[in-house]
Parts: structure tokens; sequence; C-alpha cells
């Protein structure tokens, strides 16, 4: 039986274990704290607190893999957290686990474009953050040892939604002088995608774009919303606030990846919001008012 670690067990962490597990493979996932691991107790596989940044205590593990997911995240922190989990992450578990195959998941912030243009793999990358840069420090690393590099848009799925949050807590504006496109890959496809690259070892050393088939202006993705959800449309202004992902505006293309096989669960915006993630997060919405 194929052994897998994934080093990040959280919330894409546990549905790509989930998947890996249900397809066979003996799984163990890692935690940064004892309190992340302890809520994942239910798993039919072991999770255990492991700090990948630090050497120690990842060359402590007896274990040994087949393949490696890092997948960990840095809860929003700066250049000095990402530096720390993904690029010395990786570094630590290639020294470790000397032969396995690993995955890194990146971003496709890493493509800094304005123009609204299509992007692929072969496009330029020229982030203007340093986290940006250290994302791609980290994929060199993982490339040259023969890894894989899965360039994630933006995640949603149940319980995760950014713009949906923002629109209905009332923080959602127009801003017709600065829209721009939404890439965007729900937890789900991101899982499968993983499995994918994982499992198809003549799919090693690359880099793939992992997102939905239908970039989206986030002017529609707020109309949709009020429209499915009948309530106003939000108002237009002017944004002052700074994007998490930077100032870029560009399409993400998945041709590449589809080219292999990979088909999303949830292609488009609508259909993610319609059968995954609004249900549930009304349902939720419910109970808490209850």
């Amino acid at each position: 039986m194929p052994r897998v670690l994934i080093a990040g067990c959280g919330y894409v962490g546990q549905a790509a274990a989930d998947l890996f597990f249900d397809g066979g493979w003996e799984v163990e996932g890692w935690t940064r704290s004892p309190e992340s691991a302890g809520a994942l107790s239910g798993k039919p596989y072991p999770v255990i607190p492991v700090d990948i940044a630090q050497r120690d205590q990842v060359k402590a593990r007896p274990e040994n893999f087949d393949a490696m997911i890092l997948c960990a995240s840095t809860r929003g922190g700066g250049a000095g957290i990402y530096r720390q989990v993904y690029l010395n992450g990786a570094r630590n578990l290639l020294t470790r686990f000397v032969g396995a195959t690993i995955a890194f998941t990146s971003s496709t912030s890493v493509y800094a474009q304005k123009d609204g243009s299509l992007v692929t793999e072969e496009s330029a990358t020229e982030p203007a953050q340093e986290t940006g840069r250290i994302l791609l420090e980290t994929e060199k690393v993982v490339l040259d040892c023969g890894g894989i590099v899965a360039r994630l848009a933006g995640i949603y799925g149940p319980g995760r939604s950014a713009l949906l949050r923002k629109f209905l807590a009332g923080e959602a504006i127009l801003d017709p002088d600065n829209d721009r496109f939404i890439n965007q890959a729900h937890r789900d496809d991101i899982a499968s995608a993983l499995f994918l690259l994982v499992t198809r070892k003549s799919l090693a050393r690359q880099i793939y774009n992992v997102v939905d088939d239908q970039p989206i202006l986030q002017s529609e993705c707020y109309r949709w919303l009020a429209a499915k959800l009948n309530r106003p449309v939000p108002s237009v202004r002017r944004s002052v606030s700074e994007r998490k992902r930077g100032e870029s505006n560009k399409r993400v293309s998945n041709a590449k990846l589809r080219a292999f096989g990979w088909r999303p669960r949830y292609p488009t915006f609508a259909e993610a919001m319609e059968k995954s993630i609004l249900p549930r997060w009304i349902g939720r919405s419910a109970d808490d008012a209850n």
C-alpha cells in the first residue's frame, strides 16, 4: 500500500487526505499545532503535530513515504512566515524523505498580469510582492528535485468564500474603474487535481494551474449573488482597500491540467455556489440564528 504525507492537513489538506485514503493509500497528516491535530482525531488516518519549518521535528519522524503534499497554510502571514513554512518546509521535507515524490501547492498570485489577459503555465511570473517571489523560489526547489507544482487559484468551498462573506456582510462594492477577473478553485477540485498529479508519475517536474473553467469579473459575481439571494446589488463606489493577492487582473487557464484528464466537479462560480457552498452556508447561518 503506497504511503502519502499531507504536510498541512487543513482546509485543502483534509480533502486531499480523505481522497487518498478512499483511493487505497496509507495516509498520515501533519498539522502545526497539537490542538489542530486533536481536532482531527476522528479521522480514519493519523494526524499528528509536526512543524515542518523546524528541521529537528521533521528529521525526528521515523516514517517514510512514497509521496508528500506540501499544502500548509501561512494563515495570512507575511514574507517571513512564507519563507519558514514554504521554502524551509520544502527543504526540510526533501532532506528527510529522499526519493519521495513531492507536490507543492503554490499560488496563481505569482502571475502579476494586470491587463485581463489569458495566462498559462508558460506566462511570465513577475510578482510584485515578496511573498510571491518566495513561492517561486520554493517552486524551483521542488522542481529541481523532480517534484510537482500546483498553482492554486483562490480557494473556496463549503464554509469558505471571501466573495460571499463580503457580500453578506455588506462589505462588497462595485468599482467600475477597478473591476477585475476572479480566478477560483473549489476545495474538492483541488484535492482531485492533487490526486491525479501525484498518482501519474509522468506528470512530475512540471507546473500546473488548478482553477475552474470560468474566470469571472468580480462585479458579475456580486450581481449573481444579489439575484440568487434576492438582495440589493452592492453600491457603486471606488475601492480603497488593499487586495490580498495584489493588483493583478488576469484569466488563468486550466487547459494543461484538463489535457491530462482532470475535470472540475464545480467548473463555474454559479455551480459551486448552488451545489456546494450556499446550501451549507445558509444552513449554518440558520443554526447560528437559533
